[in-house]
């Protein structure tokens, strides 16, 4: 008598295979830092704001590029040393103090303890939040100058200098 094959046993290795694979796929995900939780900005949809997103550092400085839950977000560090944003309200002419690096201006408003950086005439607008005192804004901001500048400019910020060139009105 022959003895036939039959294809149960190896479709039940196979699945069994499967399992195993997907089970470790899993473990090693749950082993990863959760997304961190950051809040879109209104114009966050912006196609302008891809370009940079997909040119962000892995980077700033020690801090690692993590995963948000956001679109057009990025955060560094673990704890968040480094919160990005693409989409928010581009800021009009201010008084606020203005910094040119690497050929990118960026409008400051210092906070205690977090300060507020926002790319000044680029549209849409890129904001990044950062505890000075945890890590340099000189580094933010020229690591993240390359990826800000997809964003093209439409605006420079205007120092004193520039001011005391401007025709006066008669």
């Amino acid at each position: 008598m022959e003895k036939s094959h039959h294809p149960m046993p190896s479709f039940f290795v196979r699945t069994a295979r499967i399992a195993l694979v997907g089970a470790l796929a899993a473990f090693s995900l749950a082993g990863c830092s959760p997304a961190v939780d950051v809040t879109a900005a209104k114009d966050a949809a912006n196609p302008a704001c891809a370009p940079m997103m997909v040119s962000l550092p892995d980077a700033i400085g020690e801090a690692q590029l993590r995963k948000t839950n956001s679109q057009a977000t990025a955060a560094w560090g673990d704890p968040s040393l480094v919160i990005l944003r693409c989409g928010v309200n581009v800021p009009g002419p201010t008084t606020d103090r203005c910094v040119t690096v690497n050929g990118i201006d960026w409008v400051i408003k210092e906070g205690d303890p977090v300060w507020t950086l926002t790319t000044y005439g680029r549209e849409p607008a890129t904001e990044i939040l950062m505890d000075p005192d945890k890590i340099s804004s000189a580094t933010v901001l020229a690591d993240l100058a390359t990826s800000a500048g997809k964003i093209p400019a439409t605006r420079n910020c205007v120092g004193q200098e520039e001011l005391q060139d401007l025709p006066q009105s008669q």
